[in-house]
């Protein structure tokens, strides 16, 4: 077993509470439960010896010969590792049966199932739980041979087994060896629950075979209401799916990725806590999800934080900050373990995030977007909420904060924080009027209009002839590939495709795109990063509308090159191409959606020729959201 298997040999499955990452080689090295960001239970991801994992492989015997691929069943999250060997063909079935309900419970099950269809094969398994990030003990209980429970800090982890598979104690952990021939199949089922919690029933196969049906049966209707019909169509599935099971079900909050400390460097210092639900990347998922067809979802987000809204519940003070816990918790105290190496040595190994406490006032755009999109504008609770908050920006948006990359340098005048802070009171403006709603009509208008003039007179640098990263300096910052797609200035404008051009020759690098120098404009950390997958998804787009068709489809193609052997896309792209950051991150997939549906936008129109009717881009297109019945008189989205 490799310690530490690259981050992109891996495929994800989860249950739409929790996520368990399972690498290539058939060890689930990552799985914290009940909820995305509980505490571990597996996690030799950022720790081979202490961190804890479940390993089910076919042993590769004497010979060289054993090829090992993994893939999704098709069109769900069923993931399927197969061991092909001169001496027999099997594989490992992964899968968790969604709990697709807004009740929130402590019991999981991770299902394992082993089948031969050719020959024979020896497999190996053991079970290493390691509680709470590695740093609580555990005690083991045998039942039988089939049935072994681990007691950790008030959380039990069930092991179950079919007949085939008899357990092993070692120490306090479990192992088994077993051999298997064509036409049989075993199976291992993992179950968390809270301390003391009644256990289990005993497995079969056959019962087993049952959930894995209601698996695969879940996911194909699921995705039966996807509307998208382009170019791309199995990457844009795939993508859906994962955004699915990064969202938190019993709420509808989305967390940023499955995993935490993940380096942006090997060997960095870059390793942040990504488990938690950041306003800004959730709210530019409801135009993917709702351009996709799946409104529900947006829905459910829209609701989340319309009660965040309302309840100004904030650890700074603000009426919103820029993550939360899934719940809506505002507490995410960043704690430093040091008992952990981290991957690949990458130090320190963060749970929680400190930034939860930065200014970045974009966030406000981003929520009055999401919340205002379309042609459903909410109760009037939820507009009074909206309305409030915007006064008070109207009264601190002209503040230096830490931007939206969350940088630890100290506070600038960020462009992109201005520009979205010009989108909160456009949005609001326009549903104000449209809906006839009360508003400050005045003073957001002037607002509105300060902002604006401030972006085109100090935003703007005429020796780099772009819009930069913060006033008063000549540095590029990829963010602001958003400002067509917001609607703040053509795609075709000159001062636009000036940027892009500065951009070009600055941030691209064969396509991928970097989100800023930090040697040009120090973050406040040592070391640097890889390119930004969510940047070079941006980038797409903006080469899409603003005309450069032939350019934008060869990088969108290079870009699915990056993808891992399932698909999925952590947060960047290094030097020799492999994946870095946190992974797999709901960032890059919502960007590679929009990406996707712009392309063949554009390229539909170049197709059609001349005389056809331009498309305005997506942030001005009028979107048509069915109502939303879940919460009558009380929604703000």
């Amino acid at each position: 077993m490799d310690r530490y298997p690259p981050i992109a040999d891996h495929g994800m499955v989860g249950d739409l509470q929790t996520v368990a990452l399972v690498s290539a080689g058939g060890t689930v090295d990552w799985w914290c439960t009940p909820r995305f960001d509980s505490p571990s239970v597996f996690a030799s991801l950022l720790d081979s010896e202490r961190g804890g994992f479940c390993h089910l492989a076919a042993e590769p015997g004497d010979s060289d010969g054993m090829l090992v691929r993994q893939l999704y069943l098709a069109d769900t999250a069923i993931l399927v590792t197969r061991f092909m060997a001169p001496d027999g063909v099997g594989e490992v079935a992964d899968f968790m049966v969604p709990l697709d309900s807004t009740t929130p419970t402590d019991r999981h099950t991770l299902v394992r199932v082993v089948r031969v269809m050719r020959g024979s094969l020896p497999f190996t398994f053991t079970c290493r739980p390691r509680f709470d990030y590695g740093r609580a003990p555990h005690t083991l209980t045998r039942l039988d041979h089939h049935a072994a429970v681990f007691h950790g800090p008030g959380t039990d982890l069930h092991l179950r087994t079919t007949s085939g598979v008899q357990l092993r104690s070692s120490g306090d952990d479990i192992t088994a060896r077993f051999t298997l021939t064509a036409g049989q199949a075993a199976a291992v089922e993992l179950t968390s629950t809270a301390s003391g919690a009644p256990a289990p029933e005993p497995v079969t196969v056959d019962a087993l075979a049952g959930g894995f049906e209601a698996c695969r049966d879940f996911w194909l209707s699921w995705l039966s209401s996807c509307t998208y019909r382009g170019r791309w169509q199995d990457i844009v599935n795939r993508s859906a799916i994962t955004l699915k099971l990064l969202t938190y079900a019993p709420t509808g909050a989305p967390v940023a990725a499955a995993t935490m400390g993940l380096p942006e460097q090997i060997g960095g210092e870059r390793n942040w806590d990504y488990r938690y639900t950041w306003v800004r990347d959730a709210a530019l998922s409801v135009r993917a999800l709702i351009n996709l067809g799946f409104h529900e979802e947006a829905h459910a987000f829209r609701r989340w934080l319309r009660d965040r809204v309302e309840a100004g519940d904030s650890a700074t003070g603000d009426p919103l900050q820029i993550m939360y816990r899934i719940d809506g918790d505002p507490h995410l105290d960043e704690v430093i373990l040091d008992h952990l190496e981290g991957y690949r040595g990458s130090r320190p190994v963060r749970a929680g995030n400190a930034a939860m406490d930065q200014l970045q006032l974009d966030i406000y755009g981003e929520a009055a977007d999401a919340l205002l999109v379309g042609d459903d504008v909410g109760a009037i609770r939820g507009w009074d909420a909206l309305g409030g908050v915007l006064d008070w920006l109207a009264g601190n948006w002209d503040r230096p904060d830490e931007g939206i990359w969350e940088t630890r340098g100290g506070r600038q005048n960020f462009t992109y924080s201005r520009l979205m802070t010009w989108v909160a009171f456009e949005r609001a403006l326009r549903a104000a009027t449209r809906f006839s709603r009360p508003a400050d009509i005045a003073r957001w208008t002037e607002t509105r209009d300060a902002v604006f003039r401030q972006i085109v007179e100090r935003g703007w640098n005429d020796k780099r002839q772009a819009f930069v990263q913060h006033y008063d300096s000549d540095v590029l910052d990829a963010s602001l590939l958003l400002m067509p797609q917001v609607g703040f200035l053509s795609p075709q404008d000159p001062a636009w495709l000036s940027t892009l051009d500065a951009m070009d020759e600055d941030l691209v690098s064969d396509s991928l795109v970097y989100r800023y120098d930090p040697s040009a404009s120090p973050d406040g950390l040592r070391g640097s990063e890889g390119t930004f997958n969510l940047c070079s998804f941006f980038y797409v787009e903006a080469l899409a509308r603003s005309g450069r068709l032939v350019q934008a489809r060869y990088a969108f193609d290079k870009m699915l090159t990056y993808a891992n052997h399932v698909g999925l896309f952590a947060e960047e792209i290094g030097p020799t191409g492999e994946q870095l950051g946190n992974f797999p991150q709901a960032f890059t997939h919502l960007a590679l959606v929009s990406a996707a549906i712009a392309l063949d936008e554009e390229l539909s129109k170049a197709h059609a020729g001349p005389g056809t009717s331009t498309l305005r881009p997506l942030a001005l297109q009028r979107i048509k959201l069915p109502p939303d019945t879940s919460d009558e008189g009380h929604a703000a989205g």
